[in-house]
């Protein structure tokens, strides 16, 4: 955007430039090649007198140390021709050029030259003017000066090369000043910009509080502000909501259960396998409350990133999952392939890790292996769980992370159904992914894929 804005603001005033600076240089080239022009027939016409004077008494020597200091001065050719065209040359003794000559004979029949046509000085190599000498009415001769255009081509180059150089500045300036003018107007756009990543990263606080920029951008930025409120409030709200049920509802819950194993103390065994099945719709209950709590903090975390040995941290994690695989007949073998070190927030990471190795021990049927695997590849890292439960059908791996979505099958084992899709939201915090395939005969296979960041 920045490079695009640039461009609007200096593409029309880089054409204003050339075009006026084009029109300078042509006009200046005209000006400098007619002061010359001029200061060349004025130099003829000073001449003039003196020639009419040696042509009448026929005397070239009354003009012969006036002409050659001239033509030594200016490095010109000058000449005095008489009636017949015989030339009284202070310079070689002839005429350079046949358009020269074409001139004087000219000027000798009593007409004035032509002035010099109106082209650049390098199309040229020397300038001739010619004026015929009037006695009483009559011709008697005729004055011819050469000038070298040398000189006006050097002072035309000049000007250019000055105007150049200064058109150079120029642009420059208007290069500086358009990079500040679209820093200025862009500026609210990269806080605007960078607030919004913050709260998409769960900072909810995040706000804009330099107003700098154009007047226009003000607003966007107080709606902006009033907007990121609003969304804070809803989610504070509902996170206080779903912290407060799943609490407050843990008390009746526990109260109903204990009045439950009173009440089974009293019955009769036929009433066992009902008594069991509300034990197990209470555990359940008391299971979903518990996720509903994860999940809530989960959703108000302030993520921290710091360098992690993700090898270590699983470690401790696969530690801590063992007695309860155990419970079920499940073994959790831990796979390290080297190293695995890298900048991320390594509570969210054990978070998701827990969410699918519960998963993974709930489903796991008895007697079998849970493996984990540790390992980094470039700028990515990878903790995969695999299982040797039952699997999925292929329709059912895009519907496994939605929220509160369970397997047809799997209705009536206990859970909420949302371990998937916490473990989902905490990668696509970190920038990670969850990738989950179900292998012909081998189970599930979940894969956490978290960014490396920066090199370690």
């Amino acid at each position: 955007m920045r490079a695009r804005l640039i461009t609007v603001f200096l593409a029309p005033l880089l054409c204003i430039l050339l075009a006026l600076g084009g029109a300078y240089a042509w006009a200046a080239a005209r000006s400098l090649q007619q002061e010359f022009v001029s200061q060349q027939q004025g130099d003829l016409s000073y001449f003039l007198t003196s020639a009419r004077q040696a042509l009448r008494t026929e005397n070239p020597g009354m003009l012969e140390s006036e002409m050659q200091r001239y033509a030594e001065l200016y490095g010109a050719h000058i000449a005095v021709a008489d009636r017949t065209g015989n030339l009284w040359d202070f310079g070689d003794g002839h005429v350079r050029s046949e358009s020269a000559r074409a001139q004087l004979d000219l000027a000798l029949s009593g007409r004035r030259s032509d002035l010099a046509p109106g082209a650049l000085p390098w199309t040229f190599r020397e300038s001739t003017v010619v004026e015929p000498v009037f006695d009483d009415g009559k011709v008697i001769g005729a004055v011819m000066i050469t000038l070298s255009l040398a000189t006006l081509r050097e002072n035309i180059l000049l000007r250019w090369s000055v105007l150049v150089a200064l058109s150079v500045l120029a642009i420059l300036v208007l290069v500086y000043v358009g990079i500040r003018m679209a820093g200025w107007v862009l500026a609210p756009m990269r806080r605007l910009d960078d607030a919004m990543a913050a709260i998409e990263h769960g900072e909810m606080d995040a706000r804009i509080s330099d107003d700098t920029g154009p007047p226009e951008a003000g607003r966007m930025i107080r709606v902006f502000n009033s907007m990121a409120d609003e969304i804070e409030g809803v989610v504070s709200r509902q996170q206080e909501f779903v912290l407060n049920a799943s609490h407050e509802l843990r008390n009746p819950l526990g109260v109903l259960m204990l009045r439950l194993e009173a009440l089974a103390m009293g019955l009769d065994k036929k009433w066992d396998d009902e008594v069991e099945e509300v034990r197990a719709e209470g555990r359940r209950m008391a299971s979903i409350l518990d996720t509903m709590l994860r999940l809530a903090r989960v959703d108000q975390r302030d993520s921290s990133f710091a360098p992690v040995d993700l090898a270590e941290a699983v470690a401790v994690r696969v530690r801590a999952w063992r007695d309860a695989a155990a419970r079920k007949d499940v073994t959790l073998l831990l796979d390290i392939r080297g190293a695995a070190l890298c900048v991320t927030d390594r509570t969210a990471v054990e978070s998701a890790l827990d969410a699918v190795l519960d998963n993974a021990v709930k489903f796991a049927p008895a007697g079998s292996i849970v493996g984990v695997t540790v390992e980094r590849a470039g700028m990515v890292c990878r903790i995969a769980v695999q299982d040797q439960g039952p699997g999925l059908a292929p329709e059912d791996l895009e519907r496994v992370t939605d929220r509160f979505w369970r397997s047809p099958r799997d209705q009536n084992v206990q859970g909420s159904g949302l371990g998937l899709a916490i473990a989902t939201d905490l990668l696509a915090g970190l920038g990670g992914e969850v990738r989950i395939a179900s292998p012909p005969n081998a189970g599930l296979r979940v894969t956490l894929q978290i960014p490396s960041g920066e090199p370690v």
